[in-house]
């Protein structure tokens, strides 16, 4: 099995309530070094343990402008993603199909906008029915398609939740720069198109970017890891801005595998260097991700 999970939804409805990111489900920063590789055919389960530290919130429309007051914030998640990747073919790619089930605890101070918070629950859930991987002599590519599901309580400001459907489209490539493939860069893209929430506005679609430089050592891996994310459409309905959310960060991750366990453990720690706020509010802080992949 590759050092890495699947390059698709890796996603934790995780931020959801906190608008951590421009608005949507997909959260940046889950996958890193090879993400654009798929394992060989098998049954995989990944547990992606994220915390987001929120350590302030832009103001809408800003890059630099903090709300005043005192605003902070955590961001706790286990999404438990199940992935089956058949022995079957498709467009000369291994197919398969997945699904997630993100568990969220939220905490939220926003004195500026009077709102104090806390509140786990199950955020809402992905569906993938296609995964596609394919293998070169010194690349691998995905493609991928699924929708998140409006399945988890908006009721309350720290509620799991989204509130819409949510339609996402994957594509990636990794390229090993030498022979023995202990080199590699890989770039992953994702374009989520947003549904309307039960108040008639539709979230601006988004687009992010994740990208991975890993140099392995023996069964080790170390690289450095980054994401960007930025809103690309504006808000539509009531109370829509044309201020459209971005954000960037750089950070590094460490690979060890487990040997005779089939698991591979993966530690990733980002901060985020920019954040501009579309409609609301926009968090800054930092994350820290570690990833449990084990096949069966």
């Amino acid at each position: 099995m590759k050092t890495t999970s699947i390059a698709a939804a890796a996603a934790l409805a995780l931020l959801a309530a906190t608008g951590a990111h421009a608005d949507g489900h997909y959260v940046p920063g889950v996958e890193g070094i090879q993400a654009a590789s798929v394992p060989p055919p098998g049954m995989y389960y990944l547990g992606y343990l994220v915390n987001y530290d929120i350590d302030d919130f832009r103001a809408p429309g800003s890059s630099s402008a903090n709300l005043p007051g005192h605003n902070s914030g955590t961001v706790t998640a286990l999404a438990n993603r199940f992935v089956w990747v058949t022995g079957h073919k498709l467009l000369g790619a291994d197919y398969g199909v997945e699904a997630i089930v993100p568990l969220v605890r939220t905490s939220l101070t926003i004195n500026a906008a009077g709102i104090s918070d806390s509140r786990s629950g199950v955020g809402d859930i992905y569906l993938g029915p296609l995964v596609l991987g394919w293998h070169g002599p010194q690349w691998d590519a995905v493609a991928a398609a699924g929708m998140w599901f409006d399945t988890a309580s908006t009721s309350h400001p720290a509620s799991a939740g989204k509130g819409f459907k949510s339609t996402m489209l994957t594509g990636g490539l990794t390229y090993y720069f030498d022979g023995a493939k202990t080199l590699s860069g890989s770039a992953l893209m994702r374009y989520e198109f947003n549904g309307r929430n039960s108040a008639g506005v539709r979230p601006g679609d988004q687009l992010t970017l994740e990208w991975g430089l890993g140099k392995s050592f023996g069964a080790v891996s170390a690289g450095l890891v980054g994401y960007s994310q930025w809103q690309t459409t504006n808000d539509d309905g009531a109370g829509a801005s044309t201020n459209k959310a971005a954000r960037h960060a750089v950070g590094a991750e460490l690979v060890y595998p487990v040997p005779g366990a089939g698991v591979f453990l993966k530690g990733a720690v980002y901060k985020e260097f920019s954040a501009t706020a579309g409609t609301g509010p926009q968090p800054k802080g930092s994350l820290v991700r570690f990833t449990l992949v084990k096949a069966f």
